[in-house]
């Protein structure tokens, strides 16, 4: 398995990039979002990777965060999501916006996506909604885990001799996807239920993008609390 990839931008097309390792170039298929955060050609870049294996072909699809990788491999376990109906739902809402649309089952959000229709959207979010507080809770995880090396089971396609890309910088505690799941944890912690904690925490970051644990905390026990 390959779950990263590290060297130099050789060129890009509206889908996909090629990515020059040692000599070798790699095409790695990715969403718009990340296509857009890329730097220019010749210059140093690394995404972290999920190969797909057919009879008749091998491909690459790129993610800028381990978070968005889970999340592109969750949706490719609903019936009907191929890698391209992932990439344009992670494309148009983010790890982050996926994650938030269906805790909160909002189908219509995950329909915004280009090619996604309404019963595909409602598959989404049937088919991912108990599953999704478990990704939420590794959010923060995934996020720290960026500043080091990926994962053992999960091969590196690196170079001594390439330069290396700039690092990612673990996420600060407190903020977007670890915020989420220190929230989320805060409210497991206090025994609400994983389905109505995680959908509390994502209305609550869905309200104020930018809050911290601590807020969102609260903002979700106030939306937990008995109404009346």
């Amino acid at each position: 398995m390959i779950g990263r990839i590290a060297g130099r931008l050789l060129y890009r097309s509206d889908d996909h990039v090629v990515i020059d390792v040692n000599g070798v170039g790699y095409v790695v298929y990715c969403s718009d979002r990340t296509l857009s955060t890329l730097p220019g050609n010749g210059e140093a870049v690394a995404l972290f990777t999920d190969l797909l294996v057919r009879e008749d072909n091998l491909q690459l699809f790129g993610f800028p965060t381990l978070l968005e990788k889970e999340w592109h491999r969750l949706l490719m376990s609903v019936q009907g999501v191929g890698a391209k109906a992932s990439l344009a739902i992670l494309g148009t809402l983010g790890a982050d916006g996926a994650g938030r649309a269906i805790a909160l089952g909002d189908w219509n959000a995950i329909k915004a996506a280009k090619g996604i229709g309404p019963k595909t959207a409602q598959r989404v979010v049937n088919e991912l909604k108990d599953k999704a507080p478990a990704v939420m809770a590794l959010g923060g995880s995934l996020a720290a885990a960026q500043g080091g090396a990926p994962a053992s089971d999960e091969a590196l396609v690196d170079s001594g001799d390439t330069p290396a890309a700039p690092p990612v910088a673990p996420a600060a505690s407190g903020s977007g996807a670890a915020a989420q799941a220190e929230a989320l944890s805060a409210l497991s912690n206090l025994g609400y239920g994983p389905g109505e904690a995680a959908s509390a925490v994502a209305q609550a970051a869905s309200d104020d993008p930018e809050a911290e644990t601590p807020a969102l905390i609260r903002a979700a026990l106030k939306l937990l609390a008995p109404k009346g």
